[in-house]
């Protein structure tokens, strides 16, 4: 029996003995202990204790019980949802793992936890609510306690594809540098001019010493290429030299290569690790955080930005233009025309537009002028295609990659505007254009995101060394991690019209929303388009 319950029990005991007023009670000389217990403790209250004590047992074991089944109940239904990656052991079982060299690092020697545990995870929504479900989890990148490749048989190569974006060099630098460093791998080979340098025979060795200063420069070391992707060709190609690592760096389209490249090396049951690194200046990858290069073509876009800003202070009723990347996502544009304070519209790919009439663009460019005399347009290239479309009579054309080849909807604009202002409301306005698109791709990446390519290049190395294969690596929530191909590329990502940072667009403008579903019906655009807005 617990003994403070004892003490409780004999203090109520006593108690009630000595308060009954039918016992009287006076000093005796000496009592036996048999004869104390009879006499403290009478058989009908010693029955009731008993009683007492296990109706009190049973009530806490029903407690435990009680508390055991929602707490069981708790963890079948708190929506823990892990998406996790392919391994190499998933299709070669008897695969034989090894201590990672990183445990004899003199750099990893003073990291208090060097390996990353197997059970740590990577929230993909950090704001939840108290009772609602967990959601999605991604595997924590970073090196592990064992790997599936002796460094000194490791083959790896790199690849980049598609557009061109600040960053790429560094990543190729960094993921050169990481197989050397830290995992002592010492046959290294460049693809060049992507995809179809795998069976063109255009390879390069790389060492840290070749790729030393390469960071400093923009555009890729590799060279790169659209299209191109031949499944069968590709894998014959890494089968014959022996590679055993592949790291691929591009936006989309090249990551859904790299899927198929997957899907192609595990069925002919080759010890290949396929490691995608997302690339897009344009931030529309989804599941992460942002892409690489986006902080430094968002910081360059101000240059533009500010060079237009100056053009139409110095003139009468200045009108400035800028065009921005952003094939369907207006992230730069958006970002840049928050970070400038110098923009009095932005106009993006998700938010539709019209020109005349009320509330229309013209309509508000010539409020804007009555009041400070001038004003700066910040448009990204994916923005007014419909119209400028069906202004044109233009076809909807197809590049390599499968992407449609957009309009040049700076100069319809600039047109447009100038040509309803001179014709149709008889006033002069200067009109000044700028499309700084291609400075912006082919320009070194900034500090910020050289810490960004070497992180994403370290994860992309750690996790094809610890034998995973067919994932892509980026930030999920401040935190490094590691992601099925398919949920990158499965849709793009876009702003948000309902959300919060767009909202600071509008206000920081002082522009229309130009999404009134009225206004949108009237001029044309699909009733689906309005549902989705209301949603």
């Amino acid at each position: 029996m617990d003994i403070s319950l004892s003490s409780s029990l004999f203090e109520i005991s006593s108690s009630s003995f000595l308060s009954s007023p039918s016992t009287s009670f006076s000093p005796q000389p000496s009592l036996e202990p048999n004869a104390f217990k009879s006499l403290c403790f009478p058989p009908n209250l010693r029955s009731r204790s008993r009683i007492f004590l296990r109706k009190s047992l049973l009530s806490r074991q029903k407690l435990r019980v009680i508390k055991a089944a929602q707490s069981s109940k708790q963890a079948q239904n708190d929506g823990f949802v892990l998406e996790d990656v392919p391994h190499l052991t998933h299709f070669l079982p008897d695969l034989q793992s090894y201590p990672n060299p990183l445990q004899k690092s003199q750099a990893y020697a003073i990291v208090k936890n060097t390996f990353v545990s197997p059970e740590d995870v990577v929230a993909q929504n950090i704001v939840i609510q108290k009772d609602s479900p967990r959601g999605i989890h991604f595997r924590r990148a970073g090196p592990r306690e064992k790997v599936y490749f002796k460094p000194e048989e490791v083959r790896a190569c790199i690849v980049t594809c598609g557009g061109l974006c600040p960053g790429m060099n560094t990543v190729i630098r960094e993921i050169v540098c990481g197989l050397n460093y830290m995992y002592d791998v010492q046959d290294i080979l460049g693809i060049e001019e992507g995809y179809r340098g795998f069976y063109s025979k255009n390879t390069l060795k790389l060492s840290p010493k070749v790729v030393d200063d390469i960071h400093k420069r923009g555009g890729t070391f590799l060279r790169t290429s659209r299209g191109g992707h031949d499944t069968h060709k590709i894998v014959d190609n890494i089968q014959d030299r022996g590679i055993n690592q592949v790291y691929i760096i591009g936006g989309d389209g090249t990551q859904r290569g790299a899927a198929v490249i997957y899907e192609e090396v595990k069925k002919r049951g080759l010890q290949v690790s396929v490691a995608g690194i997302p690339k897009t200046i344009d931030n529309d990858i989804a599941v992460i955080d942002k892409s690489f290069g986006f902080d430094t073509a968002v910081e360059e876009a101000q240059r533009a930005i500010n060079a237009a800003h100056v053009e139409v202070l110095s003139v009468e009723n200045g009108v400035g233009i800028v065009k921005l990347m952003g094939r369907y996502s207006g992230f730069i544009a958006m970002h840049a025309t928050l970070a400038s304070r110098d923009v009095d519209c932005c106009l993006i790919p998700e938010s539709p537009f019209y020109l005349e009439g009320k509330g229309g663009l013209f309509n508000f460019i010539e409020e804007r002028l009555k009041e400070n005399g001038h004003l700066v347009i910040v448009i990204a290239e994916g923005a007014g295609q419909e119209y400028a479309t069906a202004d044109l009579n233009a076809s909807a054309d197809k590049d390599a990659s499968g992407n449609q080849l957009l309009l040049d909807v700076g100069p319809w604009l600039s047109q447009k505007i100038k040509d309803y202002f001179t014709k149709v409301k008889k006033m002069a306005v200067n009109m000044k254009y700028i499309d700084p698109t291609y400075m912006i791709r082919a320009i070194p990446s900034n500090a910020s995101d050289n810490i960004y390519c070497t992180l994403l290049a370290h994860s992309a190395v750690h996790g094809a060394m610890a034998g995973y294969t067919g994932f892509t690596v980026g930030p999920v929530s401040s935190r490094h991690a590691y992601i099925p191909i398919a949920r990158v590329t499965e849709r793009q990502n876009t702003v948000e019209l309902t959300g919060r940072m767009w909202a600071r667009v509008l206000s920081s403008t002082n522009q229309p929303s130009f999404v009134t579903p009225q206004d949108l019906i009237q001029d044309g655009v699909q009733k689906e388009t309005v549902k989705e807005i209301n949603k």
